[in-house]
């Protein structure tokens, strides 16, 4: 039996989804469009590390500067794929429809760290 987790969409609307999520649920979910929530709409709060069962990276829009799993804690590479950049955009700050409307060059720009020179 697949665990049942719910999500708030982007406009509003709470949906029960079972995991594992569709690709384009998780890429939507990594990049922080979408929120994990209870069933009632509550924000969702992650168990700790050894209590928690079932997948990893199903977690919530962090607030700027928190660790939420399936956010990335570090930068990603400069060859990563774009949704790992969202990702890390939103980590920093980001709004993530804004963040997934960039570029993956102007996510390096203005989230990742300069190269030294």
């Amino acid at each position: 039996m697949a665990e049942t987790i719910h999500l708030r969409g982007e406009g509003g609307g709470i949906h029960a989804m079972d995991l594992p999520l569709p690709e384009p649920i998780e890429e939507r979910l990594r990049k922080g469009m979408l929120q994990r929530v209870n069933e009632d709409g509550t924000p969702y709060v992650e168990a700790p590390a050894e209590e928690t069962e079932g997948p990893t990276g199903v977690g919530q829009v962090p607030a700027p500067g928190q660790q939420v799993p399936g956010l990335p804690l570090t930068e990603p590479a400069k060859t990563a794929n774009k949704p790992e950049w969202v990702g890390w955009a939103v980590v920093k700050g980001a709004d993530p429809e804004e963040a997934d409307g960039m570029t993956k060059a102007d996510l390096i720009e203005k989230y990742g760290t300069p190269s030294p020179t």
